[in-house]
């Protein structure tokens, strides 16, 4: 691959994520509410799930999602109702006195599924793979390698995206704790529903 057509390919990467998906919805909510370091957990989440879809599409399985209309309307909905769902149950939740000083007590593991099922629940995500690898893929060389060249830049750059969303909650919500803390649960159940909204209408994108 030459550096000319890497350049290209990283140059789409970054139009395609100008706009917030429900996985960087999710990173906000979860760092605000959880704190940068801790919403780690939600980032490698996502990037588990890219990773498998990115190898379902090497391995050349994307046929089954783009074949099958009713198993992709179901794996969507399934993530649109766990956002739902997820921010409902967030929004009732009474504060208590640690997430009245905006830290929730939620799981690393808690944190890590949210992120991995919010991305996974994307079968778009593995069309969108699939479409967009071939355009910077040269047939003449070794495939293989090349997968593994955009696979890690996506990953890395995807990366990168959610850890400025995940600071830039955090310290909003720090700056403004004495005003939001009171209302952080509320503020939380409202961005699940918003990630939930994203991925309901989302068209293309592995986020």
């Amino acid at each position: 691959m030459t550096l000319e057509i890497w350049l290209a390919y990283v140059t789409t990467i970054l139009i395609l994520m100008s706009t917030p998906g429900p996985s960087h919805m999710l990173m906000l909510t979860n760092s605000m509410t959880n704190g940068f370091r801790r919403s780690l957990a939600t980032a490698a989440g996502d990037l588990s799930a890219n990773t498998l879809q990115m190898i379902i599409v090497a391995v050349g399985l994307v046929g089954l999602v783009q074949s099958s209309q009713e198993i992709f309307v179901i794996i969507k909905w399934v993530g649109v109702s766990y956002l739902v769902l997820t921010g409902v149950l967030v929004f009732r939740r009474r504060l208590s006195s640690e997430g009245a000083s905006g830290q929730s007590n939620r799981s690393a593991r808690t944190l890590y599924l949210q992120g991995f099922l919010t991305s996974a629940t994307n079968p778009k995500a593995i069309v969108f793979f699939a479409a967009l690898f071939p355009q910077f893929v040269n047939s003449a060389l070794p495939t293989g390698e090349q997968f593994l060249t955009l696979g890690v830049t996506y990953l890395f750059i995807d990366g990168c995206f959610l850890a400025l969303y995940g600071i830039f909650s955090a310290r909003v919500a720090s700056h403004f704790q004495h005003r939001i803390g009171r209302h952080m649960n509320q503020i939380s159940g409202v961005l699940f529903v918003i990630a939930a909204i994203l991925l309901g209408v989302k068209e293309i994108g592995g986020n």
